[in-house]
């Protein structure tokens, strides 16, 4: 089922994109009328531009989420007090009430180092399997922190290549309406000078929203999992202290 979801909001888009054209006049006034005017390609830039705040939205729900609970680093402070004194299940409870992909990523390795521990495995088995449990976890949340960005940045670029298509267009018209014999068709000169402008700030639109965004985005999940892999090495460092200790 959810492989239809992508098409259909698509589709979805495209037919709301079509009746906002369609309706700019009585939406926006006299700007709506020249809009339209501007040709079906702004029908385009404005489903572009739909679903490109879709994802927008959709990332700052998902990192927000990506976050969990609480502040991050009052939760890893919490996490690391927890294991310097050595309370392991301590610090999966913590990771349990403040969720999100960082908290998932340290419990994947805190819940593996206590199943060993109990197990009496080997330091150096114990160490190497917890890292390969936060690899694995890591491994699984970063592709969601990324998830869409790529989406961002081929709306910007389609944008600028629709804005482009519709200026060409339009000093075509332009042209052609200069190119008769005779008096010079002022209405089609407008026109086409109008569509030319219309489809160039629409596509500028798009584009700039769109490279801000993912560079914001990218920014903010750069940030994100640099911290998770200082959060995820201290911890590793911490456990890896404890279990030398305990076989003393």
């Amino acid at each position: 089922m959810s492989r239809f979801i992508v098409p259909v909001g698509f589709v979805l888009a495209a037919i709301v994109s079509f009746m906002i054209w369609y309706n700019l006049p009585a939406l926006i006034g006299p700007y709506g009328e020249e809009m339209k005017k501007a040709g079906p390609l702004v029908s385009l830039l404005i489903m572009l531009a739909i679903l490109q705040i879709s994802f927008v939205l959709e990332r700052i729900w998902s990192l927000k989420k990506a976050q969990g609970r609480g502040p991050l680093p009052m939760f890893l402070n919490s996490v690391r007090k927890r294991l310097r004194d050595g309370d392991v299940q301590g610090a999966i409870d913590e990771c349990a009430k403040q969720r999100g992909s960082a908290a998932n990523v340290i419990r994947a390795g805190l819940e593996r180092y206590q199943r060993l521990r109990a197990e009496q495995a080997p330091k150096d088995k114990i160490v190497a399997e917890t890292q390969a449990a936060i690899q694995e976890a890591n491994g699984l949340e970063v592709p969601l922190l990324e998830r869409n960005l790529i989406g961002l940045s081929t709306i910007a670029s389609i944008g600028t290549m629709v804005g482009l298509l519709g200026t060409t267009i339009g000093m075509i018209r332009a042209f052609a309406a200069l190119g008769h014999t005779g008096a010079v068709d002022a209405t089609k000169l407008a026109i086409g000078i109008s569509e030319a402008l219309v489809n160039t700030a629409g596509g500028l639109f798009v584009a700039i929203l769109g490279i801000v965004m993912y560079n914001v985005f990218v920014t903010r999940v750069d940030n994100f999992n640099y911290m998770m892999d200082e959060a995820s090495y201290e911890a590793l460092q911490l456990l890896s202290a404890s279990a030398s200790e305990a076989r003393k």
